[in-house]
């Protein structure tokens, strides 16, 4: 699956699709129904409903991103299935993934229900959560590749500075535009090569600190009113967790970790979630110290199934605990959201 990992999806431009997102690849013409605008009703439910990772939310099998289809291949046990999907794109219908082979009629009976073909357009506040969490998903990438050029492990480090530009950067480029955000993916580019080419560069640092600093810039894009909401950063959260959720699953097999970038993958996700968090959380505990108790523990208990950039030869946690963890802290924030749109209506 890791060496597909480098191959960028190619993202309805006129949709987004997904809050979850790691990896982006460039497909064939989309036979997708055309996207539906959303009325802000109908938008603040799919945004609820992107942000729980749980239940009816479906995926779009023909524009999905492969954090999101790893979904499916946890569920299912495939290895790179994920990869399989993408690489029969397009399909005129889901059952498609049966007719081109790519799964069994009984697999596919087994995820039916998650699986579409439309497209949906967010507008709105779930916009602006899609955005920052895609953007979360790049500083999370780049926070596990300092980790790793700083254990002078170049070749590992240099995926997690591929990932936000080959496979991210597309998923937001028109919001930058919108936002009228600089654009960064040359310099993002330019610091992916000189880390192939010379790691040991003394550029390499002032570069690596440029593009971090540049994804701030385009974080800060948002309103700091906006960034500073608990139900807006819980929605955010919850996007980083889901995209850690399916990361974490995609990588482990047989009880150990057999894919080492997807669960650096989702340390980094992790670790930028519980960075933003602390932000919030003190007014979180305020306003709601029953949901913050059970967000704050069940963070704590998540950040320790990552130990360190290098995975551990044992694992801290099953997927099946980190999910469970994962959907206590979505739970909890949900409520937080609820009374803070109920107080906001009042």
């Amino acid at each position: 699956m890791i060496k597909f990992r480098y191959i960028c999806l190619t993202v309805a431009t006129a949709a987004i699709v997904t809050l979850s997102a790691c990896n982006s690849t460039p497909t064939a013409e989309n036979p997708a129904a055309p996207a539906v605008n959303s009325t802000p009703q109908a938008t603040e439910a799919v945004s609820q409903n992107n942000h729980s990772g749980h239940g009816g939310k479906k995926i779009n099998i023909n524009t999905a991103i492969l954090s999101e289809l790893d979904k499916f291949e946890a569920k299912l046990g495939i290895p790179a299935l994920s990869n399989k999907i993408q690489a029969s794109r397009p399909y005129a219908k889901p059952e498609d993934l049966v007719a081109k082979k790519v799964i069994t009629q009984e697999q596919f009976d087994q995820i039916k229900d998650q699986v579409t073909i439309e497209e949906i357009v967010l507008t709105g506040e779930a916009k602006d959560v899609d955005y920052m969490t895609k953007l979360g998903l790049m500083k999370g990438h780049l926070f596990v590749a300092q980790e790793l050029l700083d254990q002078n492990q170049p070749k590992q480090a240099e995926p997690h500075i591929g990932h936000p530009v080959e496979e991210i950067y597309v998923d937001v480029e028109e919001q930058l535009t919108e936002r009228k955000v600089k654009e960064f993916k040359t310099s993002l580019v330019s610091l992916q090569d000189l880390v192939k080419s010379n790691p040991k560069d003394a550029k390499v640092k002032t570069d690596f600190t440029a593009s971090v600093q540049a994804v701030d810039g385009a974080i800060a894009a948002l309103p700091e009113d906006q960034r500073s909401k608990p139900g807006f950063v819980l929605q955010v959260i919850n996007g980083l967790l889901d995209a850690a959720n399916s990361e974490y699953g995609a990588a482990i097999a047989d009880g150990k970790v057999a894919a080492a970038i997807e669960y650096q993958d989702s340390r980094g996700f992790v670790i930028y979630a519980n960075d933003l968090y602390k932000g919030v959380s003190s007014q979180v505990s305020k306003d709601n110290p029953e949901a913050h108790k059970a967000i704050e523990t069940s963070m704590a208990e998540l950040i320790k199934v990552w130990p360190a950039a290098i995975p551990p030869a044992k694992l801290v946690k099953t997927p099946e605990e980190v999910t469970k963890l994962v959907k206590t802290i979505e739970e909890n924030s949900q409520k937080v959201i609820a009374k803070t749109n109920t107080q906001a209506k009042q």
